[in-house]
């Protein structure tokens, strides 16, 4: 069966695919409800009346839950918002499937110096309370990035990084237990 990527991302919360009805439940916690506006928004971002309608309602959301997440974000199936409040990523960011992001969270570019740009951030990545990840660099796959760690530096996979500056150690199982019910 074909489950779309609404369902997709809604299987990471229960481990299970919703219906629409089932879905629509879920909607009364805020990191699921905008999920859903998002992801609606992305679906229909180039038709003209639907389109703009759901930018305007994304937009009333994002000021009110803190998720500053654009529908110009690629970001891949299976996203898991862990809690809401204060989460701000860049429209040119690029992420995989099956990633957590917790509040807190800033992805942000960078203007100047050898990593002016955009992070690219790779499958199975679980991002910490607070971190910050800025530049024009890439983060693997199998990539835990610790709270309050502030990272910079392109992260080779199956790592997991803390502090800051950002030190990486190597961990062949670096999410286990911390990305769940993947996709």
């Amino acid at each position: 069966m074909s489950y779309s990527i609404i369902q997709k991302d809604f299987y990471r919360e229960s481990g299970k695919y919703l219906s629409t009805f089932q879905i629509w439940k879920k909607c009364l916690s805020p990191n699921l409800h905008y999920i859903y506006l998002l992801r609606k928004t992305q679906k229909y971002y180039k038709k003209p009346i639907i389109g703009f309608l759901y930018r305007i309602i994304l937009r009333h959301y994002q000021i009110k839950y803190g998720f500053q997440i654009y529908p110009e974000t690629q970001i891949g199936e299976g996203l898991y918002l862990g809690h809401w409040g204060q989460l701000v990523i860049n429209p040119k960011v690029k992420i995989g499937k099956n990633c957590n992001i917790a509040q807190g969270v800033s992805i942000a570019q960078s203007n100047r110096g050898k990593h002016k740009g955009v992070p690219v951030i790779g499958n199975e990545v679980w991002i910490g309370p607070n971190a910050v990840i800025v530049g024009n660099i890439v983060i693997g796959n199998n990539v835990l990035i610790a709270p309050n760690a502030y990272v910079n530096i392109n992260i080779p996979d199956h790592s997991i990084v803390m502090g800051n500056p950002a030190t990486i150690t190597f961990k062949i199982n670096a999410t286990e237990n911390y990305i769940n019910n993947k996709i």
